[in-house]
């Protein structure tokens, strides 16, 4: 029986170690073979290059700079390997003296532990011509390592700055929100500007190469290669037109905004004062920096998505759709200006310190009659007004593509009870009417508003023209307010070109647009400070400190009985919009007759 027992468990085992001998080399050999294939394939993933981006002419406006970075062996920072290292940084130093070994060591230091197999970047970008003499005694060190790069490049400068916008290393939240990895792969990413906005598109896809190694990592052979893609954009920008524009405007500061008003498309954009992007692409020093922010002029600031400023009376004509959609007044209502209007103990002045006298709403555009929208308002009131305004794309997004546009603000009782807690007055009314209180606006979205007081359709200003070659269009959209609502634009149009063309205009004199077309437009002085109720008289604007003046608006479309194009500018604490912005905006006019944008019938 013993005997039996023994040999049934001597079967027992050798049946099993049969069965798992047939699993492990029969069954499992498809499963331990792929196994074998991962640890025998190496894989690395190919950077793309970022697109270049380009104005409508194909002129180059963000290239890339092709050059050299160093890298050193990992983990010689430890004490034994340490004199390796330095004595590679002195190496490097002396060919290239300007790479301190201080800033090469900082940056060694920095990457080097123990977890980092990959050689380490100590000088990020040589360009091509300064390396070349020196790589092959540089290739001879078997500790360093010289890899192709590029770097982002902007060759015109300043020109164009807040709407190009820069790269910068890529941060944390940029390799975070970056799922695809290529953030991290590249190091650099869009930080303002059409960098920024398009970065997802601008920095490719990247690409991939499978390669058989040995156990000690020496390549066999190539498996597969999957290259990286680049994607170029074509911008709506006319180089020539932007510089010129930034010539006209000189040392002043504000905005201009030069759009389609039947597209939407921006033929030129510029926020002043502009800055060198070349300055941040490898990072701004301490000094410059402090300079830069430093300044009144605030030249960070994207002004056209970014500057928020009451509108002033360039906001009238949408106060005044507002006003007779309503059904309380219209075209030929007519009010007495007498210079002021007092209300609640507090007086309310004109620009024209003896009044308009009887006027209608053509007469009050032309002549940029305060009085006539105090009485107007007051009649109509605000529940009629900020809607209508809100509508038009005010205190909303107009779409366009550049990053963080602000939406400013369209004063109204429920506005003011949830911002402030508090409840409306009469007062309100009266200052929101003329575009002045908590009514604030950006540069873009005058101009889009401009389009829609020229057309009647809502517009999205927009940059973009091209993605590589498929074309990238943006609709108007007819339907921005019901047909009734369109029946007053066209003796509106009437009062903007009487604010040009007209005797008594508020730009007549200052507009000067000599090719054979009309243009109407609006004047606006947003006020910066307070008027005191004590003083009788108002200080002249020249008289006031420069940044007490108020900003100087002139928003305008042409040809007028074709409108074509939108033409907004501000100049800020620039006093008055026709005096300041009239000679811009002519110029402008001619520029584009001269340069075939503007066709006659």
């Amino acid at each position: 029986m013993r005997i039996k027992i023994v040999l049934g468990i001597f079967i027992s085992v050798w049946i099993a170690l049969l069965v798992r001998v047939y699993y492990i080399s029969i069954k499992s050999n498809a499963y331990y073979e792929e196994i074998a294939k991962q640890n025998a394939v190496k894989v690395d993933e190919l950077a793309p290059l970022r697109g270049v981006i380009l104005d409508r002419n194909l002129n180059p406006l963000s290239v890339n700079r092709l050059g050299f970075s160093i890298r050193i062996k990992p983990r010689l920072s430890y004490k034994v390997n340490r004199a390796i290292l330095d004595e590679e940084i002195a190496f490097l130093a002396d060919l290239l003296p300007d790479y301190t070994i201080k800033e090469m060591t900082k940056e060694y230091l920095k990457a080097d532990s123990p977890y980092n197999h990959d050689f380490v970047d100590v000088i990020p970008f040589v360009p091509y011509d300064k390396l070349i003499p020196y790589f092959a005694k540089i290739s001879q060190h078997e500790n360093l390592r010289i890899e192709i790069t590029s770097k982002r490049h902007y060759p015109y400068g300043a020109l164009a700055s807040h709407v190009i916008g820069y790269v910068g290393k890529s941060n944390t939240q940029d390799i975070s929100e970056d799922e695809t990895g290529t953030a991290k792969l590249v190091g650099f990413s869009g930080k303002t500007g059409i960098e920024k906005y398009y970065n997802d598109v601008l920095r490719g896809v990247k690409g991939e190469k499978k390669t058989k190694v040995t156990a000690f990592n020496q390549e066999i052979e190539q498996v597969s290669k999957t290259l990286p893609k680049s994607n170029d954009l074509v911008l709506s920008l006319d180089l020539e037109l932007q510089r010129y524009i930034a010539e006209l405007f000189g040392t002043d500061s504000g905005a201009v905004v030069v759009l389609n008003a039947q597209t939407g498309e921006i033929l030129a954009a510029a926020s002043f004062p502009e800055y060198d992007l070349n300055k941040f692409v490898s990072g701004i020093t301490q000094e410059e920096w402090v300079v830069l922010a430093n300044d009144l002029n605030h030249p960070f600031t994207n002004k056209l998505v970014n500057g928020l400023y009451p509108p002033g009376s360039v906001v009238k004509m949408g106060v005044g759709l507002a006003m007779m959609n309503s059904g309380i007044i219209n075209p030929t209502t007519s009010f007495e200006s007498t210079g002021t209007m007092e209300l609640g103990g507090r007086v309310f002045r004109d620009w024209k310190k003896e009044g308009h006298g009887m006027i209608s709403y053509v007469r009050a555009i032309k002549e940029s009659c305060d009085d006539y929208f105090y009485k107007a308002s007051l009649k109509v009131g605000i529940d009629n007004i900020a809607p209508f305004l809100t509508k038009i794309g005010f205190a909303t997004k107009t779409g366009i593509d550049l990053p963080r546009e602000f939406t400013g603000t369209v004063p109204s009782r429920e506005w003011k009870k949830a911002r402030f807690g508090k409840g409306w007055s009469q007062g309100e009314t009266l200052i929101t009417s003329i575009g002045q209180g908590y009514f604030l606006v950006t540069p873009v979205q005058i101009a889009k508003y401009t389009a829609f007081l020229a057309t009647g359709n809502g517009v999205t200003p927009h940059f973009i023209s091209k993605i590589n070659d498929e074309t990238i269009n943006f609709p108007a959209d007819p339907s921005i307010v019901s047909e009734s609502e369109k029946r007053f634009l066209k003796v509106t149009r009437e009062g903007m070109f009487e604010v040009a063309n007209v005797p008594g205009g508020t730009a007549v004199n200052h507009i000067k647009v000599t090719a054979p077309f009309k243009i109407a437009a609006k004047t606006g002085t947003a006020q910066v400070v307070g008027i005191s109720q004590t003083d009788k008289k108002r200080m002249r604007e020249e008289d006031m400190d420069y940044f007490q003046r108020s900003h100087a608006w002139l928003t305008t479309f042409g040809p007028y009985d074709n409108p074509q194009y939108v033409v907004t500018v501000l100049v800020e604490h620039g006093s008055h919009g026709g005096s300041e912005g009239g000679p811009i905006a002519s110029k402008i006019y001619d520029k584009l007759y001269e340069m075939g944008y503007i066709k006659l019938r």
